[in-house]
């Protein structure tokens, strides 16, 4: 092995490797800051949307968070696409349980875009009452005190407020995995990136003011990419305004996954980020864990470094992650962090298949980026 070669490989790998630690740190700092968020007494009325397809797990319970800490004026709109969804009488009952909220359920589908879910949102959207509105995908799990947070999180040059998911009660080997890769890494790189003032939206937790939507072309803009969190942020920046992500992320309970359904979501997620922002995606495969090993493995047969620089190599890497969750008080068992290996791995390979197609079929609608997308 040249010297050139081995000044290289070892410069490739303390980047990367300072990449990780340093994105850890900044949400282990943000985490633990002591300027609390300055929560207002009072806010301007809030339209909150919470689209739905199907009977999913736990959907009684995420649904029920919508109406924590609503204020007298606030509403809460349920939409769905299909007239005979199972979830009709559920949320029908959901709102006869509530009688002190204004709330409504909207049923239909106006096609506004290719995107099935901005579809069913759209009914909502133009019956919501206030400029003040907030779509929560149907499992996310709300804190009490969600609404304050959204409205604490906005600043003046702010264009839109979001929150990544925390996978919690994950049951088996498979739902482990997917909680590792939402937590420990997607929101910790969203939760790093925003602390650097380069936020960007989780189409989980979209919440907007309408007069900004409404400037750059209304909620059918949100269809001009492939998925509506990747447009979400391109209108935002277009504006010159931020987004920002809520300093701790809510919670979405995931229950039991099989390998195909944890395989085909984060594929669909990452074919979403190489279509919406190719530049980063392409470095997206040196966020695993798999080079900086193959290059101290590489190094260490050289007789370059120590044979103990292996074993310490993914004591840092990891350990740097396990404060993470520790400060977050996100799921960090011994099985927890043996899944993190695991989605390593995966990282790759999703990456690499990420490149077969530019599209994905989601709840049974095929989907692909819009022509003036695929024609840049």
């Amino acid at each position: 092995m040249t010297v050139t070669f081995t000044l290289w490989l070892a410069g490739f790998f303390g980047a990367v490797v300072a990449l990780q630690v340093v994105s850890c740190a900044l949400v282990v700092w943000r985490l633990r800051g002591s300027d609390p968020l300055q929560v207002p007494r009072t806010h301007p009325p809030l339209s909150v949307i919470r689209p739905v397809c199907g009977l999913d797990p736990y959907l009684y319970e995420t649904l029920a968070t919508s109406f924590s800490a609503l204020a007298e004026a606030d509403e809460v709109i349920f939409c769905m696409a299909k007239p005979d969804d199972p979830a009709i009488a559920l949320i029908r009952g959901l709102i006869a349980d509530h009688p002190e909220a204004s709330a409504q359920l909207l049923i239909g589908d106006d096609v506004i875009s290719g995107n099935p879910k901005l579809n069913n949102v759209a009914k909502g959207w133009a019956a919501a009452r206030h400029n003040a509105i907030v779509i929560i995908d149907s499992n996310v799990l709300l804190p009490k005190d969600y609404v304050q947070t959204l409205f604490a999180t906005w600043r003046q040059d702010t264009g839109l407020v979001t929150s990544p998911p925390v996978g919690i009660r994950a049951k088996g080997i498979w739902a482990k995995v997917e909680s590792a890769f939402l937590n420990t890494y997607q929101d910790r790189w969203q939760m790093a990136s925003d602390q650097l003032g380069k936020g960007f939206a989780q189409g989980k937790v979209l919440f907007w003011r309408r007069d900004i939507l409404d400037a750059a072309g209304g909620l059918a803009a949100l269809g001009r990419d492939l998925a509506e969190d990747v447009a979400s942020t391109k209108v935002v920046h277009a504006a010159g305004l931020k987004v920002r992500v809520v300093r701790r992320p809510f919670p979405q309970p995931l229950g039991q996954r099989r390998f195909a359904e944890v395989w085909s979501r984060q594929l669909r997620w990452a074919r979403v980020r190489r279509d919406g922002f190719p530049w980063l995606f392409a470095l997206e495969s040196l966020t695993s864990m798999v080079f900086p090993l193959a290059a101290v493995i590489t190094l260490t047969l050289a007789w370059v470094v120590t044979p103990l620089a292996v074993p310490l190599f993914l004591c840092l890497w990891y350990g740097a992650e396990l404060l993470v969750a520790r400060q977050a008080n996100w799921p960090a068992t011994a099985t927890d962090v043996l899944t993190w290996l695991l989605r390593d791995a995966l990282i790759l390979a999703i990456w690499v298949d990420a490149f077969a197609a530019k599209g994905f079929v989601w709840r049974g609608n095929a989907m692909q980026p819009p022509p003036m997308q695929t024609a840049k």
